[in-house]
């Protein structure tokens, strides 16, 4: 079993040697703009493009909550587009956009990505910005679909 470490950093910028998967969470609605996307979009053009493409191409596609995508941005980095939350936060929103049960499936077949490529995984908290999720509900996930697969794991606190 692999542990979960804390850094402060930033996720855009994994701090390990060989194979890195950046993990983050988008919303279902193919919506790109506000929170960590922006760090991401920064730093890589192709994870938006990706993604945008992956929502309007959906009706053929596996585009949807649980889902992931994972884009290759340098040799050994791939960001991982895991669809984890229902619609956007707005001014007359009820609820939280955060689905974990979609986290939790999406965690699981990025687990199995990050076996196969020999990566560890990188991550801000994800589902916790404009997700509105909670660490102490996420944070059990990333243990029992990565950690415990012995998939090494960061998770970063900006500055």
């Amino acid at each position: 079993m692999a542990t979960v470490e804390y850094l402060r950093g930033d996720a855009t910028a994994p701090q390990a040697k060989g194979p890195k998967v950046i993990a983050h969470v988008c919303n279902d609605l193919g919506g790109w703009g506000k929170g960590f996307v922006l760090a991401v979009s920064r730093r890589w053009p192709e994870p938006e493009a990706a993604y945008r493409r992956w929502h309007r191409e959906r009706a053929t596609n596996d585009f949807g909550l649980g889902a992931v995508q994972l884009v290759q941005v340098e040799r050994q980095v791939w960001v991982a587009n895991m669809v984890g939350q229902r619609g956007m936060r707005t001014g007359r929103s009820t609820g939280v956009p955060v689905r974990y049960p979609a986290i939790d499936t999406a965690l699981a077949t990025l687990a199995g990505h990050a076996l196969d490529l020999g990566a560890s995984v990188h991550m801000p908290r994800i589902g916790c910005g404009l997700a509105g999720g909670r660490w102490t509900a996420v944070e059990p996930l990333v243990t029992a679909r990565l950690s415990d697969r012995r998939v090494p794991v960061t998770v970063y606190d900006v500055d």
